[in-house]
């Protein structure tokens, strides 16, 4: 409520006012105020009071003030001052019905727009379905910062990353450990399906080895003597032949072959080369045994043996092994990217090496058997680690070989799929393993997670609006029709001739409206149609005032805390009709009742002074705001002059001049006795004295009406009127010029203001 307004410096029409205390404010106050004295002014101020909206202050703030708005209003609770651009508390209990709720609410001239339905509907929802519209719109701009909070969440993670995702189902993708062997197996499978025609056509992994050499057998030529042969005589041999020098056991050997042919011709054998007769000889028996067919055999076992190490170990066999490496490292080279293969590190130069040095070693030793058959050798220690190194090769090539050869089975596999497959599902495939790994990297992982949560942000923000709306629904399901009644119950008290249907509301992205419809003459009217019957063309000024003010008081009558509030009314009456506007009054003086303050302004002293006679008077004050030397003011009205009419005023001057004779007013009394007798025909014969008519013309119908069925007045009534009239004449310019200087007696005067009074108050 408000108490008084204590300050009103440089704003609008005020200058620096204090209204003085006889103009605190009542719970129902009346403010009469002319046009452009500060009524408007007064309602902003109020407005923004309540709205705590500073602006509608300031840009009133008074042209040419050089210091800004300052305003003092006392409450219950204590003062309310606007200073320095700011309230320094808010009253948000005011509700104000004036230009601004009309154009905010209603329409602007005669445009229907839809921020006018718009807040249509928050005035109709009220404290409590606002509350909820705004958390349901708070939530619905907090999902729009969501969408652009993930926009630019996704556009931040990489799109070589995404693959073939969407950033949701991106984000999404598990974490899998096996990830890169499943890619390296995707991306083989793809290379497979791709080179399909040529894997088709491609052999397998064949097998590869080492030869090895047969120790035994080599210890078993190399230890090898000839059993049969005395060790001494074959001592004695070898000695000869070491005495012979290089060659010496070949020369002799072959000497042995020549005793036969030699000797043919001869008694006993001779020697080949000196014809002498050996057979005193014992030399020659050692000879005899020493190269006998075994011995032969010996040599030959050795020779052979030697033959089969060098085939084995040399001339092709160790390129054939070269090429078998490079035809599987080849091989290798090509399956390599469709399956997993064991890789190939064989150090062929290493293989070669220890080969040729455990193949020359043996023929060494072999070659030393050859020149003494006859001793007993075996592989020395240097011979046996050549071959125990060379030997390590080949179990290293074995198991090589036996990898590759085992893989041969993925091979066919390999080529099977490869010609049933389908590239672009591979691709697809491949491109997802290489997402989902992409979705953990170091730089994507914190982009993905920040999406993620600003993802589930969004859901619990869309489970808030869903409630909220949900809550929304409901209410607007009881309140809308129960205010549809109560603005067309209004309608109906302020005697309008329409009423509003289809009072609903409406989602729209840019938030809810009402919708309405107007119904004339059991016809619906599309407000918001573009040609045709509409709003701006089927409602006139008092109609849309008239809207405004039911808009307003159903509002009102949704408020719970309606016995608080403080109700302001600027201009109610605009653009009413006589019968509206007493309507208006009696809606005012109700909802006084209901509220704990009601305040009118108007620019219409009738109105005001027609809500004074009917208000308690222990509650109601009048006020006025005036021209002042600089500005306007706010004082005390003195209703009272203002209310009665000028009928009744001369009414009073003349009871009061019976009561007390005042000589200063004797002139002004004898000139309204003509005036009541005329005011009260009017009254008392509206159809024979109509407005326009003389008293002197009326009088002569009364007479010719006398004693007929349409008789006015009886003939002594006529006879007085005419004395009446005859003295009331004396006193007016048109009957009398010497009006002004008539003479008058107080008994005279006196008689006919008693016998004037007497004859108007006889109906």
């Amino acid at each position: 409520m408000i108490e008084h307004v204590q300050l009103l410096r440089n704003v609008g029409v005020f200058d620096n006012h204090s209204p003085p205390q006889q103009t605190a404010f009542t719970p129902f106050t009346l403010i009469y105020g002319e046009n452009a004295r500060g009524k408007t002014t007064l309602a902003a101020i109020l407005r923004s009071l309540a709205t705590n909206n500073p602006d509608l202050v300031v840009e009133r703030h008074r042209l040419g003030a050089q210091h800004p708005p300052h305003i003092v209003f006392s409450h219950p609770g204590g003062q309310a001052i606007f200073q320095n651009g700011a309230w320094s508390q808010s009253l948000p209990d005011i509700a104000i019905f004036d230009d601004a709720f009309v154009s905010a609410n209603v329409c602007s001239g005669i445009e229907l727009q839809t921020t006018h339905r718009r807040h249509l509907h928050e005035l109709i929802l009220g404290a409590q379905g606002v509350a909820l519209d705004a958390a349901l719109q708070g939530h619905v701009t907090r999902i729009e910062e969501h969408n652009t909070a993930l926009r630019e969440l996704a556009e931040a993670i990489p799109t070589r990353a995404l693959g073939p995702y969407k950033v949701d189902a991106f984000c999404n993708l598990d974490e899998d450990p096996d990830i890169d062997q499943k890619i390296q197996d995707a991306e083989r499978r793809l290379a497979a399906a791709k080179s399909a025609d040529v894997i088709r056509q491609r052999p397998g992994f064949q097998t590869i080895g080492l030869p090895d050499f047969d120790t035994d057998g080599l210890n078993d030529v190399l230890g090898r003597t000839l059993a049969d042969l005395e060790a001494a005589a074959a001592e004695q041999v070898r000695a000869h032949i070491a005495k012979l020098g290089d060659g010496g056991e070949s020369w002799v050997s072959d000497g042995m072959t020549r005793i036969a042919p030699a000797s043919e011709s001869q008694e006993g054998d001779v020697c080949p080369f000196c014809a002498q007769d050996l057979s005193g000889s014992d030399l020659i028996e050692h000879y005899r045994a020493y190269y006998s067919q075994a011995y032969e055999d010996l040599k030959a076992a050795i020779r052979q043996t030697g033959i089969t190490v060098r085939n084995a170990h040399s001339g092709d066999i160790p390129a054939a092994f070269e090429r078998d490496v490079r035809t599987a490292a080849q091989a290798h080279e090509f399956w390599k990217d469709f399956a997993e293969l064991p890789e190939i590190d064989i150090d062929t130069a290493a293989v070669a090496r220890d080969w040729n040095a455990a193949r020359d070693t043996v023929l060494e030793q072999l070659r030393a058997k050859a020149a003494a058959p006859l001793e007993p050798l075996a592989l020395t220690q240097e011979s046996i680690e050549a071959i125990q190194n060379y030997r390590r090769h080949i179990g290293e090539v074995a198991a090589l070989s036996e990898r590759l050869v085992a893989a041969n089975d993925r091979l066919d596999i390999v080529k099977e799929q490869a010609a049933a497959d389908d590239l672009a599902a591979l691709s697809t495939d491949l491109a997802k393993l290489q997402a989902q790994k992409a979705r953990y990297d170091p730089a994507v992982v914190p982009r993905c997670n920040a999406y993620s949560s600003e993802k589930d942000a969004k859901t619990a923000t869309e489970a808030l609006r869903t409630q909220t709306r949900a809550a929304l629904d409901q209410y607007r399901e009881q309140i809308f029709p129960t205010f549809e009644g109560a603005i067309n119950d209004y309608l109906q008290r302020f005697g309008a001739s329409f009423r509003l249907g289809e009072v609903q509301s409406v989602n729209t992205r840019g938030g809810s409206t009402a919708s309405y419809c107007v119904v004339i003459n059991q016809q619906n009217v599309d407000i918001t149609a573009d040609e045709g019957p509409s709003f701006r063309n089927t409602l006139s000024a008092g109609d849309r005032n008239t809207l405004a003010l039911a808009f307003f008081f159903a509002s009102l009558d949704q408020n719970p805390n309606l016995a608080n509030i403080a109700v302001v009314i600027d201009d109610p009456m605009t653009s009413l009709d006589d019968h509206r506007t007493l309507r208006t009054r009696q809606e005012i003086i109700a909802m006084a009742a209901r509220v704990q303050q009601v305040i009118v302004l108007s620019h219409s002293k009738p109105f005001l002074c027609s809500l004074y006679e009917q208000a308690d008077k222990n509650v109601v004050i009048p006020l006025r705001i005036n021209r002042a030397a600089v500005g306007s003011e706010i004082t005390v009205w003195d209703v009272r002059n203002d209310s009665i009419s000028e009928h009744d005023k001369r009414h009073e001057l003349v009871r009061e001049y019976l009561r007390v004779a005042d000589p200063a007013k004797e002139r002004e009394v004898a000139q309204a006795l003509r005036p009541i007798l005329e005011a009260f025909m009017r009254v008392a014969y509206p159809e024979q004295f109509p407005p326009g008519t003389l008293l002197g013309p009326f009088i002569g119908l009364c007479e010719q009406r006398v004693g007929g069925n349409n008789e006015v007045l009886s003939v002594p009534d006529i006879a007085e009127l005419r004395a009446l009239l005859d003295y009331a004449n004396r006193f007016h310019h048109d009957t009398n010029p010497a009006w002004q200087t008539a003479a008058i007696n107080d008994a005279e005067l006196t008689d006919f203001s008693q016998r004037t009074l007497i004859f108007a108050s006889r109906r």
